[in-house]
């Protein structure tokens, strides 16, 4: 059999690997969009061409709701897939609203290079799918719980194992037989962080011959958990308690955005926010918020003991979530000090843009960046220092302060995924492939691994083939 390596391989978006068993079946792990800029043929043009004919694949597994890893999905519907994709029950709850969300934004953007297109005399863009796109993968979706063996046909068997990366996220865990050979195969998924609020710690993956894992921190460490939650309470005091500013948050709608909320939750609670004004400023993180309340099966035991005494864990009497454009749009003339939060996560869309766009030149404010941004985002732009940035075609000063929070991040560092990863029997594995990085932090995490007497590891490149048994 085969494993064709069709996104995030190299880099840290697009996730996708095609497994081809011996008599041609094929089993697609994740199918995830690029996100940032690509210099060469630019977003929508990355996004459109698949490595393989999605009339062909016959189903696929995936290991959670991000779009980095699932936004390609109504793409690949549209292009012909017609067979099932398994995910856990809070991934399918979130990826109905999350690619509803993104097929908006495709519409979006299409019709705005259509208006720059129509000047240039050139042909109009299509989105790369549409919501009645999204509604036919959503009937695709199937869901299988954590730790249950399904079986995808006789002789192929899989089962998710919760890796704390994201509400319903898991690591996938497949065993294929061919005749008398039997080979098992651990993808990772995104690797989680122990020791988090929300979700439970990470569940080290079973023993495998072959392994396809994430590497996105696999150079760094992050800062320690112990001093996140007074990190953002001195921020919060240095920008509205000191400067009268606004904190202005760019956060995923799913998880991030909870996790702040939550820590935010139990600031208020303890009276150390001084009754701030808190805005979560996206319908997505609203919605999703909803989810979080509907799978508490997937809470970690201190926050099943914090709701005993608050049950609303991402509620407070200072909290505001907004919908509604018009109101959204009189936070930026809102005079008084505040927190924002607002998707993108990467500052590469959505409302956070304009929120970024009216403060970045007020030195009063701080723009707090929470997590990983891929290379050529805003997001990225920013938390390197970037003096100044384009924002909707106008050159931008960078006069507000910037701080970066790296221990908000839902991926373990260099060193929890090797707590991740160590337990796995060395004699038993017989190659890893390292995918979900950029160079840099691949070959960092190459080395750490070849320390801990992991052998046979190679960073496969797009479109690499590799065959195993």
């Amino acid at each position: 059999m085969q494993i064709k390596f069709c996104g995030a391989a190299k880099t840290v978006t697009g996730s996708s690997h095609l497994l081809i068993l011996n008599d041609g079946y094929k089993i697609l792990l994740d199918c995830g969009m690029f996100q940032g800029k690509d210099t060469l043929n630019g977003t929508i043009n990355v996004n459109q061409a698949f490595l393989f004919d999605p009339k062909e694949i016959d189903v696929m597994i995936l290991s959670h709701a991000h779009i980095d890893h699932s936004g390609r999905i109504p793409k690949l519907v549209h292009d012909g897939f017609k067979g099932k994709i398994y995910c856990t029950p809070a991934t399918a709850d979130l990826s109905k609203i999350m690619l509803l969300d993104s097929a908006h934004i495709q519409e979006n953007d299409a019709k705005f290079l259509s208006k720059r297109n129509k000047k240039k005399g050139l042909p109009e863009e299509e989105a790369l799918y549409t919501p009645e796109d999204v509604a036919s993968a959503i009937e695709l979706l199937t869901t299988v719980d954590y730790e249950k063996t399904f079986s995808i046909r006789n002789d192929v068997s899989f089962f998710f194992r919760d890796n704390g990366h994201l509400i319903g996220s898991g690591s996938v865990n497949l065993t294929i037989k061919e005749g008398n050979n039997t080979v098992t195969l651990g993808f990772t998924g995104d690797i989680g962080r122990p020791n988090r609020p929300i979700l439970k710690d990470p569940i080290p993956m079973p023993a495998c011959d072959y392994l396809i894992t994430e590497s996105t921190y696999g150079g760094r460490l992050h800062e320690a958990f112990p001093d996140d939650k007074e990190h953002l309470l001195q921020v919060i005091k240095d920008t509205i308690e000191l400067k009268k500013g606004k904190v202005i948050i760019p956060a995923f709608s799913v998880g991030r955005t909870q996790e702040i909320v939550y820590m935010l939750d139990q600031l208020n609670k303890d009276g150390k926010l001084s009754h701030v004004p808190v805005y979560v400023d996206s319908p997505l993180s609203t919605n999703a918020t909803e989810i979080y309340r509907r799978h508490p099966e997937c809470f970690d035991e201190e926050l099943h003991k914090y709701m005993m005494t608050d049950p609303n864990p991402f509620g407070f009497n200072d909290l505001t979530y907004i919908t509604q454009v018009d109101e959204s749009k009189k936070l930026n003339d809102l005079g008084t000090p505040c927190i924002i939060i607002s998707a993108s996560g990467m500052a590469e869309a959505g409302r956070i843009v304009h929120h970024i766009f009216n403060h970045i030149e007020d030195p009063n404010c701080t723009i707090l960046i929470v997590g990983y941004c891929a290379e050529n985002t805003m997001g990225a732009h920013l938390r390197d220092g970037a003096k100044t940035v384009h924002i909707f075609g106008e050159l931008k000063h960078v006069k507000a302060h910037i701080e970066v929070m790296d221990s908000f991040s839902a991926h373990g560092d260099q060193k929890e995924m090797l707590e991740f990863l160590n337990p796995l029997d060395r004699n038993k594995l017989k190659q890893i492939f390292i995918v979900h990085g950029d160079n840099e932090n691949q070959a960092a995490f190459k080395d750490a691994l070849s320390k801990n007497k992991f052998n046979n590891i190679s960073i496969p490149a797009k479109g690499d083939v590799v065959d195993i048994h």
